[in-house]
């Protein structure tokens, strides 16, 4: 009799390998590679249906929002080969991942294999052994409310991107788009920058010095600061709102420079005396373990990894066994992770580390719905950073030694402490006039760590405040060890004093810090706008728009959101309002929990309130209605009225000076300018490496003056009479050819118009070489590069065109697809066709010239005992041990890295492995046939739901 034969699915085949290890022979297990099936492009519909109600968004609105579902085009084979394997089973086990994703995509599983053996729903935590095992013996139905709260929000995405994208492509630019959570994303980033630009800088001074015990040289000095004077407070930066303004008008004194200066002279051989002493004992508790949202905020602080980055080297951990389910919103621990924290806390700190009760820890959200525990090390028993680094490196080891300190440590003790408070007092001699004879008052804190508890294992890092100066930051608040244990000596209320090197300080007050990365996840989530599935993808998605680009960690908006942004708060008001985003996360999570209806929420927010087949068994939702009326989207979209796209795309600056975002790009316009009849107003280029908080009324004026719009105009092409300028961009200086404005005929619609402009010619475009200055290179420069690619000849031997063109690395010739590096710039222009067959007959080599001597020696790789060098290549300085290259990140120059670092780099390209090879197989000819519709679709109807 034949063996019974059961077979798993799971998304990853990471996954699927690592499972299959654990199941043995009598399983199969196989990967979907993600999803299946989706909603496709309406265009993409068969024929008759493009007419039919799923015509618009491949959703039939009118019927329940009933979604047509296609296998993806490079799915087929993989659902063919499933389909295979099925038929050999005699149990399927689908054992996607416990959230509403993992839900989804078991669903569309079964809807498409059509299985008529028994299915059971296989869910787990973590990829061990023991919790496969136990899945197995525990397996339950598909929830359905989770099904139906994954189709709510695909579905609703699909309704109100193609409702509301369409509106930003007319007014606002092509590649524009609009998204339930990547608007309200992108308007916060906006927003921090609107405060940014109106912000007015405030000076102020204060005055520090350091001070010593008198008769008492083992006791250590200390650093204070000038806190009152005459019995008014001295202003620091807290104390000025976004206009610059004192916040308080009495009893605050704002110091300037001659003040500070009188008050530092004035005290100049002053006794003093401690004026009062006071002491509090410190405790501090350890941070909860980690859920999607804090790791992707600690990884961005502590690894200085992206969002996109964190969450898939947590992917690659859990799916290799390393750590629990990556997407949380719970922070809590089962009882055998705490069990095991608290003893690897006993075992590596000692017992007294350990407090008597377990902590217990417990979600804010109401919502959480993803999973039911926090991410920490997999296991009934955790492996230490120690017992893994033989098997990570790099940013896998990183990330794991970091989720493996925070869930140890949130199971230790406090730490405790005191914190001391002292304020000394000294009279300001006559000498200074602005406060003669009154008295200075300088305070300063310290906490003295007695205990450090579960700051042995791990202490979280915070966003500082940029507007507070180090001696204002709360002590034990900034991550550094120094700052948590500041030592004061021993003092006594009327001990005395010495002081010295007084000195007068000048300050600005800062505008609002940019959002980061970490710090636009938590802005988020305290909003509860998102998920923790959606944050990294939501980040990823404004950065790809080109709505945020990244100056260091910071998230600079682009003059192109600030018109999206614009449009949808004048125009969709409450699809950008951060409570009504809120309001429409929780009704996804009733849907979830089985509290609501699908059909009807949709109903509600598309139709309205009053919509077709409105059923009021089920209540208002808190996100009811898109307008401030109750109507629907539909409603909103087709009763816009008229959107004065200039005013859109318009940001006023200053004295009639404004920023216009246009076809090609933001530039400047004077409103007040009078232009002379016949000549063109001037319109400088906003170049792309200013922030929108940089655009004052003084830099607007000195790109009008540089005439920044064109550039520098070098002539005119003799051939074409076309002004050709040199730029600055982005990516570097370059050279243009000025085309004249297209004329067009007044009449033509907006489509038509779009149309005739995309069949205009383009500007030809051409990068300097590195050896020319954009203030100095000639027209008869420009000419020369605009003047590639050059045809060097034809190959007599194949009758091929070989040309020599500037490429994104460098000069080289190119035959068909295959290319061959040129040894210098200038060879582009000298290279001969002999030259350019000879180099056809050598063998391809990935290097361009002679290996240049190493920048620098960074001493031996402990793993290929060879001598680490920092070399230039062809895409920038890297670092090599002669088998393993690196390229430099950014953050880093060939001056700056530090062996150690070196050494890290290397470890993480040898974890990635070699890159695999893929030969293109040619494509068999077949016979013409008839048109066929060989794509299996499903629409998924009610009846197939319940």
């Amino acid at each position: 009799m034949p063996q019974p034969r059961k077979l798993v699915i799971v998304e990853s085949p990471t996954k699927a390998r690592k499972i299959q290890g654990y199941l043995g022979d009598d399983f199969e297990v196989e990967a979907s590679v993600g999803h299946i099936r989706d909603l496709p492009q309406p265009s993409d519909l068969p024929a008759e249906m493009k007419k039919g109600p799923y015509g618009k968004f491949a959703v039939d609105v009118d019927n329940g929002f009933d979604p047509y579902y296609v296998v993806h085009s490079d799915k087929k084979k993989k659902v063919t080969e499933l389909k295979r394997a099925l038929k050999e089973a005699d149990e399927l086990y689908l054992a996607t991942d416990e959230d509403r994703e993992g839900e989804a995509i078991a669903w569309h599983l079964i809807q498409e294999l059509k299985p008529k053996v028994p299915v059971k729903r296989m869910v787990f935590h973590e990829i061990t052994r023991e919790a496969i095992m136990r899945a197995l013996e525990n397996t339950r139905e598909l929830d359905q409310d989770l099904v139906d709260a994954q189709e709510t929000r695909r579905i609703l995405d699909r309704l109100y991107g193609y409702e509301v994208s369409p509106v930003l492509w007319r007014k606002v630019g092509k590649g524009t788009s609009a998204g339930r959570v990547q608007s309200v994303a992108t308007r916060l980033v906006v927003e921090r920058e609107r405060e940014r630009m109106a912000f007015v800088s405030a000076g102020y001074w204060d005055v520090t010095g350091t001070f010593a015990v008198v008769d008492d040289a083992d006791q250590p000095a200390f650093r204070a600061r000038l806190a009152q004077l005459g019995g008014d407070r001295v202003a620091t930066g807290r104390d000025f709102d976004d206009r610059g303004r004192l916040k308080v008008r009495t009893g605050v004194v704002a110091l300037d420079e001659a003040a500070a200066t009188a008050v530092v002279g004035g005290l100049d051989g002053a006794d003093y005396r401690v004026k009062s002493l006071e002491t509090k004992p410190y405790t501090r508790r350890p941070a909860a373990p980690f859920t999607t949202s804090t790791l992707q905020q600690e990884a961005g602080r502590k690894l200085r990894m992206s969002s996109r980055q964190t969450m898939r080297t947590a992917q690659a951990l859990y799916e290799n066994g390393y750590i629990t389910y990556m997407r949380t919103d719970s922070p809590s621990l089962s009882k055998e992770a705490t069990d095991a924290a608290r003893h690897q806390a006993a075992e590596l700190y000692g017992q007294e580390y350990v407090p008597g009760p377990p902590r217990l820890y417990q979600s804010k959200n109401k919502g959480a719905q993803e999973a039911h525990e926090a991410i920490r090390p997999a296991g009934d028993t955790f492996r230490t950073p120690a017992q893994v680094a033989g098997e990570l490196a790099g940013d896998q080891f990183r990330l794991y030694e970091l989720i493996w300190k925070r869930t140890v440590a949130s199971q230790m003790a406090d730490a405790k402490g005191s914190t001391a408070t002292v304020r000394l007092g000294a009279h300001v001699a006559d000498a200074a006039p602005a406060h003669g004879g009154s008295e200075a008052v300088f305070t300063a804190s310290g906490t003295v760590i007695t205990f450090r508890g579960f700051l042995a294992a791990y202490e979280e890092s915070r966003d500082l405040d940029p507007d507070a100066d180090a001696l204002d930051r709360p002590s034990g608040r900034s991550g550094s060890k120094n700052d948590s244990e500041t030592r004061l000596p021993r003092m006594a209320e009327g001990d005395t004093l010495t002081g010295r090197d007084l000195a007068a300080e000048g300050h600005s007050t800062s505008p609002p810090a940019r959002y980061t990365e970490a710090s636009l996840v938590k802005a988020l989530e305290e909003r509860g706008i998102g998920r923790p599935s959606t944050y990294a993808a939501i980040i990823s998605t404004i950065q790809d728009r080109e709505y945020v680009w990244s100056r260091g960690q910071a998230l600079v908006p682009t003059w192109r959101a600030f018109a999206v942004v614009r449009l949808l708060e004048r125009h969709f008001v409450r699809l950008v309002d951060y409570d009504f985003t809120a309001a429409m996360e929780a009704d996804l999570d009733e849907i979830a929990a089985g509290d609501r209806h699908r059909a009807a929420w949709l109903r509600e927010f598309y139709f309205g309130e009053d919509g077709p087949g409105a059923d009021a068994t089920h209540g208002t939702s808190d996100a009811a209605g898109v307008d401030a009326h109750g109507g629907g989207l539909r409603d909103l979209v087709e009763h816009l009225g008229e959107i004065d796209a200039a005013a859109i795309n318009s940001v006023e600056i200053g004295e009639g000076i404004r920023v216009r975002v246009g076809r090609y790009g933001p530039y400047l316009e004077d409103t007040r300018a009078e232009v002379p009849d016949g000549e063109k107003p001037v319109r400088p280029r906003i170049p792309d490496d200013i922030a929108p908080d940089e655009l004052t009324v003084a830099k607007a004026r000195e790109l009008f003056a540089a005439g920044a719009d064109d550039g520098r105009e070098l002539g005119k092409d003799p051939a074409s009479g076309h002004p050709i300028v040199a730029r600055n961009g982005r990516f570097g200086p370059y050279v243009t050819e000025k085309l004249p404005e297209p004329e067009l005929d007044p009449g033509l619609s907006a489509a038509a118009r779009k149309r005739a402009l995309a069949k205009q010619p383009k500007p030809r475009t051409a990068s300097l070489f590195s050896d020319m200055a954009l203030d100095s290179v000639t027209l008869e420069d420009a000419l020369r590069l605009l003047s590639l690619p050059r045809v060097v000849g034809v190959d007599p031997e194949t009758g091929t065109e070989i040309t020599a063109q500037n490429g994104r690395y460098g000069p080289y010739l190119k035959k068909g697809t295959d290319s061959r590096s040129l040894p210098t710039e200038e060879s582009l222009f000298t290279v001969t066709l002999e030259e350019a067959l000879e180099l056809y007959k050598q063998p391809k080599r990935r290097g361009r010239a002679a290996a240049a001597p190493p920048l620098r020696e960074l001493g031996e790789d402990p793993t290929s005992k060879k001598p680490i060098v920092v070399k230039d290549g062809r895409f920038g300085p890297y670092v090599t041990d002669g088998e393993t290259n690196r390229t430099l990140p950014r953050d880093l120059t060939p001056d700056s890295v530090t062996p150690e670092r070196a050494i890290q780099l290397l470890e993480e390209k040898r974890a990635q492995g070699p890159k695999k090879k893929t030969t293109r197989k040619p494509a068999a000819k077949k016979p013409a046939a008839k048109k066929t519709t060989t794509e299996k679709t499903t629409t998924k109807t009610s009846s197939a739901k319940k």
